[in-house]
């Protein structure tokens, strides 16, 4: 993975599409699609790992992991959720460290204070800002590449205000960092008054959550209203789970798999999705 590609795009003022992910097998079906950068989040890894909510519940350890064996399958840009960086100033370095290790091309830092959980969940509370910049700037002070961008995440609009959500954005800007995520922008008009703020400045990321607060529109639409990064983190996860009720429920009442057999990849087919040819032809090589 070569961090330096999302990093030119976004410089290009490019607008970038990346989808969730949660495991090496899911970011090699999204890099297939053809994305130009993937979405790693806490909470797609607490769904699929844990089976539980976004509420906290994930570590450091397990989001390293995942991100590690996502870098080491695919080549294609990761920007990963570094959730409040799990911690204090210090546990953020240690994080910024190892996801840059691990192979994160953008990593994101939340203001969130704890119990921290899913920005478009109510019941949020969020750190100082002067606690926060020390966090972003520590962040900054860890990262041994500068082509490792790290995206500052603010929760404060549902707490304080668009106005005081705004301006916390804007001293977070100050510290340094490469771009910018005002959570849960609850209308068309919080949208532009954010992009008019500060999309001429740095990359705005724009969080399309299916059933949450913002209303969701495409890439192209949000583009055009000066966002730069959007990700669409748990689109995944929604679809995954709705598409393995069907399946479960199916082969439960039928008893075999033949009702969803269009709907599927047959063994071959799986195979050739992950590799298995060239892997085997590889390992020729050795013999």
């Amino acid at each position: 993975m070569n961090p330096t590609t999302l990093k030119a795009k976004l410089a290009a003022g490019q607008t970038i599409l990346a989808p969730g992910v949660y495991d090496a097998f899911s970011a090699l079906v999204a890099e297939q699609a053809g994305f130009e950068a993937l979405y790693l989040s806490g909470a797609s890894i607490a769904y699929t790992a844990l089976g539980r909510s976004d509420v906290g519940l994930t570590t450091y350890t397990e989001v390293c992991e995942t991100l590690a064996r996502i870098t080491e399958r695919v080549s294609t840009p990761v920007i990963v959720d570094g959730d409040t960086g799990f911690g204090n100033a210090l546990n953020v370095q240690r994080t910024v460290r190892g996801f840059e290790r691990a192979g994160a091309a953008m990593i994101q830092l939340e203001d969130q204070g704890f119990p921290k959980r899913c920005g478009h969940l109510s019941g949020k509370s969020v750190v100082p800002v002067r606690e926060m910049c020390g966090k972003l700037r520590a962040a900054l002070d860890a990262r041994t590449d500068p082509n490792t961008l790290i995206l500052a995440r603010t929760d404060s609009l549902a707490i304080e205000g668009l106005d005081a959500a705004l301006e916390r954005a804007e001293r977070y800007l100050e510290c340094g960092v490469d771009a910018l995520f005002i959570e849960a922008l609850r209308t068309s008009e919080q949208m532009d008054a954010a992009c008019a703020r500060f999309a001429s400045r740095v990359p705005l990321l724009a969080n399309m959550v299916e059933g949450g607060q913002t209303p969701v529109e495409s890439a192209r639409a949000l583009g055009g209203r000066g966002f730069r990064l959007v990700i669409f983190p748990g689109g995944t996860m929604r679809a995954v789970a709705h598409m393995l009720q069907g399946y479960y429920g199916s082969l439960r009442e039928h008893g075999t798999t033949s009702p969803w057999r269009d709907r599927m990849l047959d063994f071959d087919g799986l195979n050739a999705v992950i590799g298995t040819p060239e892997l085997l032809e590889q390992g020729k090589r050795y013999e």
